[in-house]
């Protein structure tokens, strides 16, 4: 009998623990303020080498709907297309400017690249870490700052 319950108590825990379900919200009021990218999917260099001197930045003003921030390199902004859960750059007519930057490995060009492909967006239950996705698939990561 002690055996059974062990067996039964090891197999509810490994399914709890193996659980991959993420807490999170999609609250757009969350969205507002500035977050700091963390990962970026795909390069096949170090996140520090694609950005050695200044991480990609981006903002969100709720208020004004404007986006804005910088790739590392250049500042970007741009309309806020907003709606649930679902949210896009290709229609907010983003200005980049156009300064050369050295040891930038061309992060700042995959972060506009990435950029351009997003769907759709989750924060964290406690409101500290953006998920965008490009059709069901993590392109970056960002934190709150």
């Amino acid at each position: 009998m002690k055996k059974m319950n062990f067996i039964v108590t090891f197999i509810v825990l490994t399914f709890t623990a193996c659980n991959p379900i993420k807490n999170t919200t999609n609250s757009s009021d969350s969205l507002q303020g500035e977050w700091v990218l963390n990962f970026i999917t795909g390069p096949r260099i170090a996140f520090e080498g694609l950005y050695p001197n200044q991480k990609p930045t981006i903002n969100f003003d709720l208020s004004t709907k404007k986006v804005f921030g910088n790739n590392s390199c250049n500042d970007y902004f741009g309309i806020l297309n907003l709606e649930g859960n679902t949210i896009s750059f290709k229609k907010s007519n983003l200005s980049v400017t156009k300064m050369a930057c050295l040891g930038s490995e061309n992060g700042d060009n995959l972060y506009m690249d990435m950029i351009d492909k997003v769907d759709s967006y989750s924060i964290s239950d406690n409101g500290k870490e953006l998920s965008i996705t490009g059709d069901g698939v993590l392109l970056v990561r960002f934190e709150k700052k």
